[in-house]
């Protein structure tokens, strides 16, 4: 087997995330995107002596329970990759794939309360970050995702399934807009041009929708005229405001160096288990709200009673797992690097009548030695990389009885829970809350309890 050729490969099993499994001449190899049971072509893109890593070119042949994808871009866009697969089986794969994770590591648990689907297989998304470029080098603009294995070609995504009707038309009109007054679309290699993104959130509970078109300063440009259309198409929900963010950086990435309201205002609100959120721009919220209720709910339930217990919500983002908890709690302390958020997290609990509730901006790993309140309870539900070893440490020292870690990475999960195995705690329950259908991600939540309690 040599880099840069192209192999058939049969895969024989699936690890997280959705990475297929394959064998060929002694080598294990690592192909994204593959499921077990298909034959591929991928090419080799790394080779060590008993492992490689190859790029998904082209599936000679599915499995038999593989399904028609609702999609008609679907193997072409980067986003979904399981749409072929029926919903009970991705959440088979996905369980699978999380249990091995933790007998790999060597972490033991009491009990394993399975798997939970998300309430809507399609159309669940609040959030989705729309690139404008071509899927042709000079060709027509388009406006979508990603395409497979294409790092620079954008397909247009205006039948997208895992949003609603809304996003759709929001994206078509823009981009039929866009591609009449034959503006540039940026290119990041040369850092030209003037169309960058369109991010459109809605409140699946409250309907409410926020545009956000992106660009960079390259251009002066009256939005009047597409701002009046946008405010008169016929919506399920509610348009609430309509923003321009100017982004000048040079990295591929949707961020603020400017925002001008143009309409309305610049944030939704969204409803959770009966709570109201304010959810501005850049702030995180979990992109699938139906499936984040059945999530927050797990973490209530794990907690249990809370009445006169301190809760620590660290990587708290918009404070929204703090708040849910907070109505039973004595005390709720959150920390959140991102300082809107955090913002956003004060008003949110003054949104909901909340007095115990307090959320600092900072680094986690920093702002937890500031503490003085001792934790009852404490949750984490950090980024994909994990819980910093500085935070760790601190967690350990507070010595809270309980610990819930809510991941989005179960592969960092397993390593930080063996450090908190050895630090004293033991894992008393995982269950596995899928909150993103048709991809191979997936949420896990773990109920750790101090040995000596």
């Amino acid at each position: 087997m040599k880099k840069g050729n192209v192999y058939e490969f049969y895969i024989e099993k699936t690890e997280f995330p959705g990475t297929g499994i394959a064998n060929l001449d002694g080598v294990k190899v690592a192909i994204k995107g593959a499921v077990t049971g298909q034959k591929v072509n991928a090419k080799v893109t790394r080779k060590k002596k008993d492992k490689a890593k190859a790029n998904l070119i082209e599936v000679i042949e599915n499995p038999d329970y593989a399904i028609e994808p609702k999609c008609p871009v679907f193997g072409i866009c980067g986003g979904c990759t399981h749409q072929f697969i029926e919903y009970e089986k991705q959440l088979e794969f996905k369980k699978q794939q999380v249990l091995e994770l933790f007998e790999k590591a060597g972490v033991e648990y009491e009990k394993f309360s399975g798997i939970q689907g998300s309430p809507e297989e399609y159309g669940y998304r609040n959030k989705m970050e729309f690139t404008f470029g071509d899927f042709e080098k000079d060709g027509e603009l388009t406006l979508g995702m990603h395409a497979k294995g294409r790092k620079f070609s954008i397909v247009t995504v205006d039948e997208c399934k895992i949003v609603d009707e809304d996003f759709n038309i929001i994206l078509k009109t823009v981009l039929d807009y866009f591609r009449e007054k034959k503006l540039p679309h940026y290119r990041i290699m040369r850092h030209e041009g003037f169309l960058r993104n369109l991010v459109v959130r809605k409140g699946k509970n409250t309907e409410e929708i926020l545009i956000n078109i992106v660009t960079t300063s390259q251009l002066d440009f009256d939005f009047s005229e597409i701002l009046d259309i946008l405010k008169n198409l016929q919506y399920k929900g509610e348009v609430k405001g309509i923003i321009h963010t100017t982004n000048d950086s040079l990295s591929d990435v949707v961020q603020a160096d400017k925002i001008d309201v143009l309409y309305g205002r610049d944030y939704i609100i969204e409803e959770l288990l009966g709570l109201k959120f304010k959810i501005s721009p850049f702030s995180f919220f979990q992109t699938n709200s139906k499936g984040a209720e059945k999530l927050y709910s797990i973490v209530k339930e794990f907690i249990g009673d809370s009445s006169s217990k301190v809760v620590f919500d660290l990587y708290c983002g918009t404070g929204t797992i703090g708040q849910i908890v907070a109505p039973e709690a004595k005390k709720v302390v959150g920390i959140e690097l991102i300082e809107e958020a955090v913002e956003a997290a004060n008003e949110n609990a003054k949104l909901n009548n909340l007095t115990n509730c307090n959320f600092k901006a900072g680094d986690v790993a920093e702002v937890i030695t500031t503490l003085k309140d001792k934790p009852d309870v404490i949750i984490l539900d950090p980024p994909r990389p994990g819980v910093h070893p500085k935070a760790l440490d601190y967690v350990l020292k507070f010595d809270a009885k309980d610990l819930i870690y809510v991941s989005c990475n179960p592969k960092t999960l397993v390593e930080d829970l063996k450090v908190l195995v050895e630090g004293g705690y033991t894992v008393e329950e995982v269950r596995v809350m899928d909150m993103f259908p048709q991809t191979g991600h997936v949420e896990t939540v773990v109920k750790l309890k101090r040995k000596h309690s």
